[in-house]
């Protein structure tokens, strides 16, 4: 019963597009072993944006979005910096989005949020078909929480008995830097041709990881 402002409409618009982005760039993506949770995650997400907004329940999905956000901004900038060869700041930055990830997902959303969706909202709205919808894709979405928290604290286990983090064990591609470690540069085919959409010892999705890319360009 409360107005939409444009601001929350914005973000609203700004989520679903890129929830709708992953979902079809995914299929065209390197295939990882949790593909089926992955694209399973990018479906329950666009409708709890869906229902929320048509039900005019944006106080609470935005408090969902921007709790998911927190942790993802951490991860992407673990990314970069291991993409970047700097393995102390990727680490660092990693065991930092584990606990941004694990406090976030595991505590403050089940406490707070479905505390909120599962009790509170329906002391306050009583029962309507909608209600029943949100907070099963809400459980849905903790049981992701719950499977992906166990192969991020694995990782981080990983990462500092080893001091390092560990490749993803998702898949068996895990960035530009692992690939490139695989095939030495002083040892790999000049002649190494592949063709698009193919995926060979030197090559993932019809790029070259081979030392003739590199020294072309």
């Amino acid at each position: 019963f409360q107005p939409l402002m444009p601001d929350l409409h914005y973000y609203y618009i700004v989520e679903l597009s890129f929830y709708w982005s992953l979902m079809f760039s995914q299929f065209i993506d390197v295939k990882r072993k949790d593909f089926g949770i992955m694209f399973t995650h990018h479906i329950v997400t666009v409708s709890l944006i869906t229902f929320s907004y048509v039900t005019n329940l944006t106080r609470v999905g935005t408090l969902i979005l921007c709790l998911h956000d927190a942790a993802d901004i951490v991860l992407e900038a673990a990314k970069m910096a291991n993409y970047c060869k700097c393995q102390k700041l990727s680490d660092l930055l990693f065991l930092t989005f584990a606990v941004v990830f694990i406090v976030s997902r595991l505590g403050i959303y089940p406490l707070w949020i479905l505390n909120t969706t599962l009790f509170e909202l329906y002391e306050a709205l009583g029962n309507f078909p909608a209600l029943w919808v949100f907070n099963v894709l809400l459980m849905v979405l903790q049981i992701l929480h719950c499977f992906w928290s166990y192969l991020i604290i694995k990782a981080a286990y990983k990462a500092i008995s080893k001091g390092k983090v560990a490749k993803d064990s998702r898949s068996d591609v895990e960035s530009s830097s692992d690939e490139e470690e695989t095939v030495p540069r002083s040892k790999a085919p000049h002649s190494t041709v592949t063709t698009n959409g193919t995926s060979g010892a030197n090559g993932t999705n019809g790029y070259l990881t081979a030392a003739t890319s590199s020294e072309e360009h």
